[in-house]
């Protein structure tokens, strides 16, 4: 349009001022009206570029935290398949196909890719440093070196903190609370997980605290869930946590059903458990982090630097309970602990 409008003005410069009549003016009219038929079909023709993400997980994920993550989308008007386009991969509990994954959606080109939980993170991180990262459900970005601080990532990572390590102790509290005068508990957790002795420490603190018996069992595998749960009824165990992990995610219905089975009352850290038949779960809201993501995949795309944008712990805490688990464990929930539950499940 620039270029056509210095050519009108050359043409009616170049003529005296008396032939500025009516002439020169019907021409001027006509190339603009040419123009301003053309354009619409000239913009047409340029094509909208729509931005590709990734979306890497250790673990296959529970359709709630899909339905979140797209819920988040629409809210910021995106549609999957129409102006974004979504590459879902996960290793199903195997945090060795990361790597590959990762590699994966790189030669795809994607524009930016949201991890769950720190192994995915760490694989994405170790892959890139140029393509931006949304983390969500990691425990303590800066001690696993993901970023230099909440206030001040610093890299090109970003996201959500889920704060487990500390909120395994106030687990125990719950558990205590639901079964009262329980006075030996059993630990499960992923023993091929380094990273888990930071949440042991937090439940040993409070179990000494509460003058709890702390009974650890980890386990390697999930062909060695039974002896683990056999080794805890024989040392007379009257509850159990566990460590979540995306290991323990992945296995979370044998471990609800050995509990089950053994009549173990559980408190487990993402309602996933619960869903699959456990008993009590404590911690952040997984579905409300996930739908906050969206949130930062929306400020990067438009150009926002991950490296400025803070990570944000959560806000929102969610106790919720099956009482149909409750029941077929015998176990009443005295009123002190329904009267702070969130959600039932029957």
């Amino acid at each position: 349009m620039a270029y056509y409008a210095r050519i009108i003005a050359a043409y009616v410069g170049r003529g005296n001022k008396q032939l500025m009549n009516a002439r020169a003016l019907t021409i001027c009219g006509v190339i603009m009206l040419a123009l301003l038929a053309v354009s619409p079909a000239v913009v047409a023709q340029q094509p909208t570029k729509v931005p590709r993400i990734g979306y890497l997980r250790a673990e296959r994920p529970p359709a709630g935290d899909i339905d979140a993550f797209r819920q988040g989308l629409r809210e910021h008007g995106y549609v999957e398949g129409n102006n974004i386009i979504v590459e879902y991969r996960w290793a199903d509990g195997n945090e060795k196909k990361l790597r590959s994954l990762v590699a994966e959606l790189i030669r795809l080109n994607v524009d930016l890719i949201v991890t769950s939980a720190p192994a995915a993170t760490r694989a994405a991180k170790e892959a890139t440093k140029a393509i931006p990262i949304v983390m969500v459900l990691v425990a303590d970005p800066v001690a696993f070196r993901f970023v230099a601080s909440l206030a001040r990532p610093g890299g090109n990572i970003t996201g959500f903190a889920y704060l487990l390590p500390e909120l395994s102790g106030k687990r125990l509290e719950v558990l205590r609370d639901a079964v009262p005068g329980v006075s030996r508990v059993a630990v499960l957790w992923n023993g091929a997980n380094p990273y888990k002795a930071h949440d042991l420490r937090e439940v040993q603190a409070v179990a000494r605290a509460l003058s709890i018996t702390l009974h650890t069992f980890p386990v390697h595998g999930p062909e060695e869930f039974d002896d683990a749960f056999s080794a805890a009824v024989k040392a007379r165990v009257q509850g159990l946590l566990t460590l979540e992990d995306p290991f323990t995610i992945a296995h979370r219905k044998r471990i609800t059903d050995l509990a089950l089975i053994h009549s173990l009352p559980a408190v487990y850290a993402v309602r996933p458990f619960v869903d699959a038949g456990g008993l009590m779960s404590y911690g952040p809201d997984r579905a409300d982090q996930n739908r906050l993501a969206a949130t930062y995949v929306d400020k990067i795309l438009r150009g926002a630097n991950p490296a400025d944008l803070p990570v944000q712990q959560p806000t929102r805490f969610k106790l919720i309970v099956n009482l149909k688990t409750a029941k077929a464990i015998g176990l009443t929930l005295p009123p002190s602990i329904m009267v702070r539950v969130d959600q039932v499940i029957q």
